[in-house]
């Protein structure tokens, strides 16, 4: 078991924690060998697409990545990943032998430009029949706190699912002026490239700008317990969905907690990427750097 009693129980408590030295050396060295081709084939691209989705300052003379989307399907050591056993090990430490993967991107904030993420719960973009589900994130770079990385509200896992709404239409980001949390109390995710983050994903968390002169690349992984099972469906059959398995055996048999619910509908009138979704939010807890 890679986590430790300790770990377990500060997830429980927090809803987030970090597991340092996940990946060795070399394999965060690959990770960073491959993410930089990719970028620099993003100057061929002047739009966001099926693989990028770009910095509003991205040109072809400098090419500006936000996001590779559904990296595992790209490239095998992305896909690695999915199954990395140190990962994999972690997972069923929270869960129990059974875990399913869901889906993973890669988020990149570039030194002095990348873009923040606003805050938000993920349960409001995928609720499930019980909240047994985490994102893990990878960091290819060291995480400082200025360097933007994730910070979560301890606690927020235990608390309700929050309005991710603009007039009416879902946007994926709370509005900070409800003063619906304590943003004050959010603790950083930092820590030494290789390491990873857990977070639950009912937890309340953002990330602010890169205004540092170093890079903030995470590969985040969406996860979850066999018996979680999606409320708004899942493409492609069963048989495709049974094909997620990381760990253990599918079940036909979804367990249902008493878990506090808001489905993401209607749509984003700027459906996309969460940058795009929340775009629509009007009061915005981030300043945007220059570039």
């Amino acid at each position: 078991m890679m986590l430790t009693p300790a770990q377990i129980a500060e997830y429980n408590r927090t809803g987030a924690i970090v597991v340092p030295d996940v990946l060795s050396p070399a394999e965060v060295a690959a990770l960073r060998a491959v993410t930089d081709q990719f970028v620099r084939e993003a100057a061929a691209h002047s739009t966001h697409n099926a693989i990028y989705d770009l910095e509003d300052s991205h040109s072809a003379a400098q090419p500006r990545v936000r996001r590779i989307k559904a990296p595992d399907q790209h490239h095998p050591a992305y896909a690695a990943l999915i199954r990395h056993p140190r990962i994999v090990a972690c997972l069923t430490a929270l869960w129990g032998p059974d875990v399913r993967f869901d889906a993973a991107k890669l988020n990149m904030k570039s030194a002095g430009f990348g873009a923040a993420v606003e805050w938000h719960q993920d349960w409001a973009f995928y609720p499930h029949t019980n909240d047994d589900l985490a994102a893990v994130g990878v960091m290819m770079d060291d995480m400082e706190l200025s360097n933007g990385p994730l910070l979560v509200v301890p606690g927020s896992h235990r608390g309700p699912v929050f309005d991710h709404h603009f007039q009416g239409r879902f946007c994926g980001a709370m509005d900070p002026t409800r003063g619906e949390i304590d943003y004050a109390s959010a603790v950083p995710l930092t820590g030494r490239a290789g390491s990873i983050t857990i977070h639950h994903v009912r937890a309340a968390h953002a990330s602010a700008p890169n205004t540092s002169n170093r890079e903030r690349r995470l590969f985040l992984m969406q996860f979850r317990a066999a018996d979680a099972w999606p409320l708004l469906g899942f493409p492609g059959g069963i048989e495709a969905y049974d094909a997620l398995m990381v760990a253990g055996s599918p079940t036909l048999a979804p367990r249902l907690a008493d878990v506090p619910v808001r489905l993401p509908l209607p749509p984003a009138d700027m459906q996309g990427s969460i940058y795009e979704n929340q775009k629509a939010l009007k009061n915005k807890f981030f300043a945007s750097p220059a570039g």
